[in-house]
């Protein structure tokens, strides 16, 4: 199960409330971005898919590499699972959680997002 405040133990972590993107510029799928904040730069991981919108700290917990470290492919082709491009691991895309291969056993970090005035931004 993911550990829902695993998030804010990273040096760059945003505060709650701060804004992240306007929600007309988030596509639909897996968006790779950088928060950065005062802290630094923060990796995120939002998932789109209609009106949901998910957020996970953008490190493959085996070795703390971004999951597009190798290229954009992160999404697989039916949609419901997150991929690492280093090697392999799944993760479900709502909930984080090991899916296949390696990611079988841990999950991804999850951040929570609120939406407010078209705008999405971290939550508490």
């Amino acid at each position: 199960m993911p550990d829902t405040d695993a998030w804010k133990t990273f040096s760059s972590a945003p505060a709650p409330g701060a804004e992240i993107i306007a929600l007309s510029d988030l596509p639909e799928g897996a968006t790779p971005l950088r928060h950065d904040g005062p802290n630094g730069a923060f990796p995120l991981l939002l998932i789109r898919r209609g009106a949901a919108v998910h957020a996970f700290v953008n490190a493959c917990p085996h070795q703390f590499l971004p999951l597009d470290h190798h290229g954009p492919g992160i999404l697989s082709a039916d949609g419901t699972r997150l991929m690492c491009t280093v090697h392999g691991a799944q993760f479900d895309i709502a909930t984080g959680e090991g899916a296949a291969g390696l990611g079988l056993g841990c999950a991804l970090d999850p951040v929570p997002v609120t939406k407010s005035g078209g705008v999405l931004r971290v939550g508490g």
